[in-house]
Formats: C-alpha cells, structure tokens, sequence
C-alpha cells in the first residue's frame, strides 16, 4: 500500500506556520512529511524563504510520530557536507529517529547566494557523491580527515550523533544522479512518475529500496479559484528540471513561464475538490513503482482547510490504489 506524505513548501509559507501545518498533517493521518530547503521562492507571488532547518527542529518538537525528511538539501554550495552532517545528526535526535535525509545536486536559485558560480550538471553529480561519503563518514561519530576534489574535511567529529544515522534519500532526475543512487542512497527521491528513473536505480542496486515522489495539488471547492492559485503560484513547475535548475532568481522564473497559461497548469495539477481527478493525479507514481507519495497543496493560506479535506475524504481514497 502506497504511503502519502504531506510537503511543508518552505517557498510558500512562514516558519510557525509550517510547523503549525506539519502538526495538523500529523493528525490528520498523513503517513509522513517531507520539507523543502531554500534560500529563495521560485516566484515572488509565493513569498517566503525560511530557514528549513530550524522549521524541522521546531516541528521534531511539535509532532510526535510523524516521520521527517528534507526535500532536499543541496550539500555542495550554500552548505558545507560536514555541516549538513552535524544538522542532520542534530535534527534525527530531536525527532528521535523519525529523520531521513534528502540530498540533490541543488537549483542555482539557492545556491547562487555565496557566490560560489553554478557547476555544470556533471560536476554537481560528482560534488554530491563526494559529500555523501563525507556525511555518511560523520555519521559514525568518528574523527575525520578528507581531502578530495571538491572538498577538505579538517579534523572534524560530530559529538551528538544518534544510534540510527539518518538514511540517506538522493533525488535523481537522469541516468548518472540514477546511478550515484543506485550505489550509495538508502531511498531514490522524484518529482515525476517516470518508471525509467525507477528501472535504472534498480539496475545500480537499488533494487528494494523506497522510493519517493512528490506531486503539486491545489485543493479548492472553488475549482477556478484553485486554478487561479495554481497558476499564479506553480507555474514555474512546467519548465522542466533541466530549466529549473538553471536559472537564478524569482524574476528569471517569471519571464521563463510568462506564456504559461492557466489550463496549461490544470493540465498537470490537480485542482477543485473532487477526490477522483486527485486520485487519478497520484496514480502514474503508483503504476511506476512509487513507494511513497508526498503531496503539495498550492497556496500558504489555504493549508488547513486541504488537510480537513483530506482527513476526511482524499487520504481514504489513496489508500486504495
């Protein structure tokens, strides 16, 4: 039976409004929930960027069972690896062992901010394999030396690590991220219903491993107000992962989809209130093998009512496929 998730969307909503969210997600009998790590929204209409780490160490506190993940972390630029590894550390002991850790290659959305240039995509691959064996080396508790080709570790050692390290997601979007996942993740992460993602990550031993998806919706029960927001909002998702992570800033965002129109985003999204159209959105991730599903719903101010919707209709209906 496929899991459904709930995204705290960092780009769309405040830090005590996110934990607010995760906490009513919990009750309302989501299977897990997942964070999303910026520095920047995609476009200005969304309007936030809180810190992703502080937000799931408040909602460690605030919840009690609900597993915790990034979605994701970008390990290379922006963050250092071993400090990614001491975050994660910090953050699967407040949850108690509920924490995974989802790691990419990154948007130059993000990590543009330290001024670091924007690798092309084959060395962000190799920086991320690179930072995995060094958080995973962290995770042991043991004192490290490490000096690669993207990185020095001097002399470093996390002092609070938990019995159970955090396992480790990787978000794949082709054959070589397929590949680093394969060997060195403990569960693939996708944002698209592609089985082919799936088939190459068994191939390179990921056979048996979760498998997790994410999927946009926008929940309404006026179904052109919630066509309305998807487009204001997530027009940005129809540009595709090659574009995406690209481009630099919320205004970049903005020209790239200015010819994007409203039914164009319907088509991809889920919106209205009828539990057959969501349901029917979420099964190209069953068919494909998806293990686990989490589910955005569009717009910062309109959570809670969705998460009633759900708890009382939508989750029911998923849990069926």
């Amino acid at each position: 039976m496929v899991r459904i998730g709930y995204t705290m969307m960092t780009e769309q909503t405040g830090p005590r409004e996110l934990v607010r969210d995760v906490v009513a997600a919990e009750q309302a009998g989501f299977d897990f929930s997942v964070a999303s790590d910026h520095y920047f929204p995609w476009l200005e209409e969304q309007g936030h960027a809180p810190y992703a780490w502080s937000v799931l160490g408040a909602a460690a506190q605030a919840t009690s069972t609900i597993p915790l993940m990034t979605y994701v972390t970008c390990p290379t630029t922006r963050y250092h690896p071993a400090v990614v590894a001491q975050k994660a550390a910090t953050t699967q002991l407040l949850a108690e062992g509920r924490f995974r850790l989802g790691l990419g290659s990154g948007e130059n959305l993000n990590e543009h901010v330290v001024g670091g240039g924007w690798p092309a995509a084959h060395t962000r691959i190799d920086m991320l394999e690179e930072s995995v064996e060094i958080i995973r080396a962290l995770f042991t508790g043991e004192n490290l030396n490490h000096h690669g080709e993207h990185f020095d570790v001097v002399n470093a050692k996390l002092y609070d690590v938990p019995d159970e390290p955090p396992p480790i997601g990787i978000a794949v979007s082709g054959e070589h991220s397929c590949a680093l996942a394969g060997r060195l993740a403990d569960l693939l992460i996708a944002t698209e219903p592609k089985s082919e993602l799936l088939d190459s990550f068994d191939r390179h031993g990921g056979t048996g491993k979760p498998r997790v998806g994410q999927l946009p919706v926008c929940y309404d029960p006026d179904k052109d107000a919630a066509v309305t927001r998807a487009h204001e909002q997530f027009r940005w998702s129809l540009g595709g992962w090659p574009v995406n992570a690209e481009l630099p800033g919320p205004k970049n965002f903005d020209a790239a989809t200015s010819n994007v129109r409203p039914e164009d985003v319907a088509q991809t999204i889920p919106c209205g209130d009828d539990v057959d159209t969501f349901v029917e959105a979420v099964r190209p991730y069953v068919t494909a093998g998806f293990t686990e599903i989490a589910l955005v719903q569009v717009g910062g101010d309109h959570q809670l009512p969705f998460l009633e919707w759900a708890e009382k209709e939508l989750l029911a209906a998923l849990k069926d496929l």
